[in-house]
Parts: C-alpha cells; structure tokens; sequence
C-alpha cells in the first residue's frame, strides 16, 4: 500500500480485512490482493489480468503495491464483494457453471464478462444465448481416426432431449444423436491443443465415448457448455419431479477426478508394463493408447470399500511384468487386483487419493445398476 496518509493506509486495511473480502470475488482463492476501483470487488492476481482485459468496465489496483486516494477506499468501504456480489450476481441460473480459481482462462474470463460486461443476471428471467432450450451452430470437431479438426453442425434440443451432430451442413440425418442424460462436457484445453478446447463425451453401449471440440470464440464454447447443463437440468426435473433443484445440478457436467499417464499390465500379471492415459470418471477408470481417442480401449468399475474395493501403494510382492516407473499402485476389486505404476511419487499419491475419495463413498443404486451392466475389464 505504497503512498498515502496513515488514515487512508488503515482504513483500507480495515475494509480488506472484512470477512466478505477474504476470497476473491469472481474465483473464490483466498487471500486477494488485488481490486477493483470501479467495481468495488477483491479479486485475486489471476481475476486482476482478466480485469484489466475490459477497462472500459473495470480498472484494477494493487492493495499492496498502488496507491488509493480517500475517494478509492471510501468506494470500496461503500461496495466490497458482498455488495456487488448482491447486484452482479442476483439472478444466476443454478444450472450455470460458476468457475472456481482450479478451473481454465476460457470459463473465468468468460463468467467474469458474463456479470460485468454483458450484466447476464442482474435483471430476474432475462433472455439468455443458453436459456432457451435449442442451440445451433458450428464446432470445429476432431476426427474420430484422423485427427483433423472439421467444421460441423451441431444441435442441442430440449424439447427433443439429445444432442446432435452433421457431417454436412445440409445433412438431413445427424452423424449421432445423444441423449442429454448419458452426456458429460468438460473443459480441456491442454489435452486439445486449443484454449477453447472441449471434451463431450457419453455412454454407447456401456462404453464412453468421446468427442473433441473448440470454437474460436470463448463466449460461444462456454455459452455450449452452459446451454448442455440448461437442457440437462430441465430434462431431469421432469424425469425426478421430488428432487431438489441443488440435487439435480449436482448430476450436471462433471469435472474429471484425474488424467494423466501411467503403465499398466494385464490380467495374468506377467504381462509387460504398457504406457497409457488414463481417465478417472468418477467410478470408471478408462485408459486409452493416445489422450484424444474416441474410444477407451478398456474400463474398470471402482466401487465403495464396504463393498470389497481398495487402493493399495506399491505392487504386490513377486511382480513379474517388467516395468519402467517404479511407484506402483494397486486397485483390489472383488474379482482381480489391477496393477499401475506412475513416473513420479506425486502422481503416485495423486492418484491414490483420486482412488480413495470415490472408494470411501457409499454407491448409489445407479452405480450398482451400472456395474451389473458392466464396465469392461482391462484387457492384456
């Protein structure tokens, strides 16, 4: 807080202090550092870059290193984040994702665009580009076998509840058509190679499938993103009318638990080590040869404790597979014990306590449901 009076020196400490200003107004990290003039909010160094990206809107400071005349700390002492928090954030639609300080550029700037700049919920039952029901427009999509990114329609309906995709623009019949409950969409921008980068995937046949997307603008890839939760909200409130709204967005688009490679060995466990990228879906762990397959080459269900699952730390005594990384992981199921070895003790015990928080809870009856239909074993 270089500069200033002593008074004006501590009466910004004063209103820093404030409980309501201990997390950053737009992400939620602890400890803000920064400000804005204009707005009134404590938002933190990374929220603060996106600021000062729309100065017509919001002119930033630091609380630490900038000076704040009288006029500047009386305007934060007026406002702070649970005042503009109230007007900003009156009417957010509860299917709308709002992004914490874990999650990408693409999602932060474009919530802190969508209640500053285009003032998206201060008004109750405002028309929104992802409220509506039905969305259409074009992604740029990558092929299933080669790689190329292609321009391709896309249709989200409601009132149809799916999700559709064209290989033509004029095309009569969709390529696929999915049903919005079997649908998850998650950001993943340095998987796909493009900040804009978005992963839907859904069940076929038991299986998940995967489908890779970006759009060049960010306001329109998370305007997508919003309007798959909208349709997927109203889809189940129909489908269980005694759920809670808070209990139906908790069953929208999901982040994944953890990515990243490891070796595994096959079922005789004296097979080679093999490198893959593995994703953990909640209760399906897939692996696949190459992060941006289409397919899993295979899944394992993890299921809850009281039901004979656990994570152990290391391989079992006598392994025979030969392997290159040397922190091991062991998965026990009721059937067969599953082998993982990781490159580094971080991702080991990364990893681990992915294993463990979905160990350590109790199934649902869908989960039981889902395991007697059977997510794949790893083949050799």
């Amino acid at each position: 807080m270089a500069g200033g009076s002593e008074w004006n020196k501590k009466a910004l400490k004063e209103v820093w202090r404030r409980a309501e200003n201990s997390l950053c107004a737009d992400c939620g990290k602890p400890d803000p550092d920064w400000a804005s003039s204009t707005l009134g909010v404590f938002i933190c160094l990374s929220c603060s870059g996106i600021h000062r990206n729309i100065p017509s809107i919001s002119k930033v400071k630091s609380l630490k290193m900038d000076h704040w005349d009288d006029a500047q700390v009386q305007f934060l002492a007026k406002h702070g984040n649970a005042v503009t928090k109230a007007i900003y954030e009156a009417h957010i639609p509860i299917y709308y994702y709002q992004p914490t300080y874990n999650d990408c550029q693409v999602l932060r700037e474009q919530w802190i665009r969508a209640k500053y700049e285009r003032k998206e919920f201060t008004e109750p039952g405002k028309q929104l580009p992802y409220s509506d029901g039905l969305k259409e427009g074009i992604l740029w999509k990558r092929g299933r076998d080669n790689g190329q990114f292609l321009p391709r329609k896309f249709l989200l309906s409601e009132r149809e509840g799916c999700l559709k995709y064209f290989t033509k623009q004029d095309a009569k019949e969709p390529k696929i058509n999915v049903k919005i409950d079997v649908i998850n969409a998650t950001f993943q921008p340095e998987k796909i190679g493009n900040p804009n980068g978005l992963q839907i995937t859904y069940l076929k046949d038991n299986k998940t499938r995967n489908i890779f997307v970006y759009h060049e603008s960010g306001k329109e890839v998370v305007d997508w993103f919003n309007a798959i939760r909208s349709v997927q909200f109203h889809y189940l409130k129909v489908a269980f009318p005694i759920a809670s709204d808070n209990e139906i967005k908790n069953r929208l688009t999901r982040n994944f638990l953890k990515e990243g490679y490891m070796e595994k060995t096959g079922p005789k466990q004296r097979e080679a080590f093999k490198k893959r990228w593995f994703t953990l879906d909640h209760r399906r762990l897939m692996y696949f040869k190459d992060p941006l397959d289409a397919f899993a080459k295979g899944e394992v269900f993890v299921g809850s404790r009281e039901n004979g699952y656990s994570v152990q730390k290391g391989l079992p005594s006598g392994t025979q597979g030969n392997f290159s990384w040397h922190y091991g992981i062991t998965i026990v199921t009721p059937d067969r014990e599953y082998l993982f070895t990781c490159e580094t003790e971080t991702d080991q015990l990364e990893w681990i306590r992915a294993f463990t928080s979905v160990i350590n809870q109790a199934m649902t009856p869908q989960e039981y449901a889902s395991k007697c239909l059977g997510a794949v074993s790893f083949p050799s």
